[in-house]
């Protein structure tokens, strides 16, 4: 059973009208019917963790029953208190999971595991996006090949 915790700031959902149609029940929600339509049913189990929660939804109990966290972060990344940000780095370091979507990159425990600003270049449209499995043995990623190519 892969325990899975989606950490959402589920800022644009509640604060544009755009962002509110597209995911009217929250980026988390949507992200966990994605995963549960791929993958078998049995062997997951969800949380989910918000920015608004005590704690973000990330205490160390929740932590320590996480296989995986996946981070959806846009514009909020300075609201994450420094205390959970080192208790997810911590977690990470010891074997926890960590899928980073969208500008979570520029979340402060990603940042933190990379030692950087991670700031971005853009690229060209034409550029393809490769995305890494670096951890094939995990059971979120077993069957995912070493790298899938997304062609713009």
């Amino acid at each position: 059973m892969a325990r899975i915790t989606i950490f959402n700031e589920f800022r644009h959902e509640r604060h544009d009208e755009e962002v509110r149609k597209l995911y009217p029940e929250g980026m988390h929600v949507t992200l966990e019917q994605g995963i549960r339509s791929s993958l078998p049913a049995a062997s997951l189990e969800f949380r989910h963790a918000l920015l608004d929660d005590p704690g973000h939804g990330l205490d160390q109990e929740v932590l320590d029953a996480t296989d995986t966290l996946i981070w959806w972060g846009h514009q909020a990344h300075d609201e994450v208190a420094d205390e959970v940000a080192d208790r997810v780095q911590q977690a990470v370091l010891g074997g926890m999971g960590l899928i980073v979507l969208h500008s979570g990159h520029f979340s402060k425990p990603f940042r933190r595991l990379l030692g950087t600003n991670c700031s971005l270049k853009w690229r060209v449209a034409e550029d393809r996006e490769r995305l890494w499995n670096l951890r094939p043995g995990h059971p979120v990623l077993e069957g995912v090949p070493e790298y899938i190519e997304l062609e713009r």
